[in-house]
């Protein structure tokens, strides 16, 4: 696989889904990659890619951007509060919003900064207690409240369950997100890209299946 070929299978689900050409974004997940990898990625004119670590995303990006202007970058992993100065600085859009403080936070720093990163909520579809996000009982409390700090989240974002189905977590979320007016849907990865997109999904993360696998140290 690669780029070219994910490409050409979000081409083929938009089309079975009945969806518009484009009108899913490809999020190429660049979490500890090798420079060379991403910059070959970089080449083809791909310009939205996710991160999960603010120190990792400031150390590549800055110089990337210079070279690549038109590049996009996405905060998809967790967000930890004191770290939410950088990621206003550097990103352009934030999928892991999943908690009061880190809200309370976003909206100090956006204002400080006057930078609006693109803001998803992460929901905790599988209830997990183990598992960041948003339960979906608590999210009209959450969104008001949010509303009310001045932030203005554009959609939804969830991590279905490692081995579950994910069918209902992703028409779970869907629902969520018509009930409360979210254009945005951040669901769906490599395993399960295609099934996210025929349920409605607007961006979707796909790293290795691009990349290569990834080597930790």
């Amino acid at each position: 696989m690669g780029l070219d070929d994910i490409k050409r299978r979000i081409a083929a689900a938009e089309q079975a889904a009945g969806r518009s050409p484009g009108s899913v974004t490809l999020i190429a997940v660049s979490k500890v990659q090798p420079a060379e990898r991403v910059e070959a990625v970089l080449a083809t004119g791909h310009c939205v890619f996710g991160e999960n670590y603010v120190q990792e995303a400031q150390e590549k990006w800055p110089g990337w951007r210079d070279r690549f202007p038109s590049v996009s970058v996405h905060m998809i992993g967790p967000l930890q509060s004191n770290k939410t100065r950088a990621a206003v600085a550097l990103f352009d859009a934030i999928h892991t919003l999943d908690r009061m403080t880190l809200a309370r936070k976003l909206a100090q720093q956006i204002d400080e900064q006057g930078r609006r990163p693109q803001l998803f909520v992460q929901v905790n579809t599988g209830d997990e207690p183990q598992k960041a996000g948003i339960l979906a009982d608590e999210l009209p409390g959450f969104l008001r409240s949010c509303t009310e700090l001045g932030l203005s989240p554009e959609g939804l974002m969830c991590i279905p369950p490692e081995g579950a189905d994910p069918v209902p977590h992703f028409r779970l979320l869907r629902r969520l997100a018509q009930d409360h007016g979210l254009p945005g849907l951040s669901m769906g990865m490599s395993a399960d890209f295609e099934t996210a997109i025929a349920e409605g999904a607007t961006h979707v993360r796909v790293g290795s299946a691009i990349f290569g696998a990834r080597t930790y140290a």
